[in-house]
């Protein structure tokens, strides 16, 4: 039931073979098998895609159903713990800053468990791509995943000394006429986002001329470092420059909304025990991280 439900999310017997670590030939034999013993076709093949016939969609449904109560039962017996492939997709610069450090200490708990991660910022199809999770960070768009929000991003704006030095540094939103910014691309709309900041509780925006525009956020930060414009990120991406004085913050007083940061599962799958874990101790992780790398530290009295 496991690899009949991969192959119909991946549309790909060498797919699902790939993600369950079977040969080929062991998983066409397979379902040669079942749709023998159940005397219906499931799958229509073609050279280039597979897809679940009527038959196979009912059939599909219900295998979600039972291999998530068989996981459910096993991981609630003795010390019977979380096991096969969990698939996620994580940001690049959040994967590499918080969870990448922590990795060892989530294996050693759950030595059983592959873990495959894939780095990304557009909104996977999750069942399609055979995908168990990711987190992704901003509002999220109507879908038909499940969301849990797993932490809040500080956001700040910041620029080079040198820029400083050059520009001036802003004390007032009306100081930021004749600065410029580095142009951060949404991947949700193509086009640039303003710069926003919370004043007396109300979002504003203002639009700077940027010379670059990037997609990446450590594209951002580096070319921020070399003086070419103001840019507004999460302040852990960029906590290491803020300690070594590489990159200054500015407008403290009117900073830009937190982001909040969400982990996404698929709706049909249920919360199989492999995701299950795997939030729990995301969880656990950035609220460790909440007082230091995410949220801005308290001032000394």
């Amino acid at each position: 039931m496991r690899l009949f439900t991969r192959i119909v999310e991946r549309r790909s017997f060498t797919l699902a073979a790939q993600d369950l670590g079977l040969p080929r030939s062991t998983v066409t034999d397979a379902i040669k098998d079942i749709e023998a013993r159940l005397g219906v076709q499931l799958l229509t093949r073609t050279t280039r895609h597979v897809s679940p016939t009527l038959d196979g969609e009912a059939y599909y449904r219900r295998c979600l159903a039972i291999v998530a109560d068989v996981e459910a039962a096993e991981s609630i017996i003795g010390d019977v713990k979380p096991r096969g492939q969990l698939r996620i997709d994580v940001h690049g610069t959040l994967l590499r800053r918080l969870i990448v450090p922590a990795l060892p200490r989530f294996l050693a708990q759950y030595p059983d468990l592959q873990l495959h991660i894939g780095e990304g910022d557009r909104l996977v199809d999750l069942v399609r791509e055979g995908v168990d999770c990711v987190i992704r960070s901003g509002e999220l768009r109507d879908s038909t995943m499940v969301a849990r929000q797993i932490a809040t991003l500080d956001e700040i704006t910041c620029a080079a000394p040198s820029y400083l030095r050059a520009h001036g540094t802003p004390r007032t939103l009306a100081d930021l006429d004749g600065h410029r910014a580095i142009g951060f691309v949404s991947s949700a709309t193509g086009h640039v986002m303003p710069l926003e900041f919370i004043v007396g509780g109300t979002k504003r925006y203002v639009n700077l001329p940027a010379s670059v525009t990037v997609t990446g956020g450590e594209t951002s930060a580096a070319l921020a470092r070399l003086g070419l414009g103001l840019i507004q990120t999460p302040r852990y991406s960029i906590a290491d420059d803020l300690a070594a004085g590489r990159l200054v913050e500015v407008l403290a007083r009117f900073p830009p909304s937190p982001t909040p940061l969400s982990l996404l599962y698929p709706q049909s799958r249920g919360l199989s025990p492999r995701v299950r874990v795997f939030i729990d101790w995301v969880v656990a992780e950035f609220e460790r991280h909440r007082t230091s790398a995410l949220r801005k530290p308290a001032k000394k009295r």
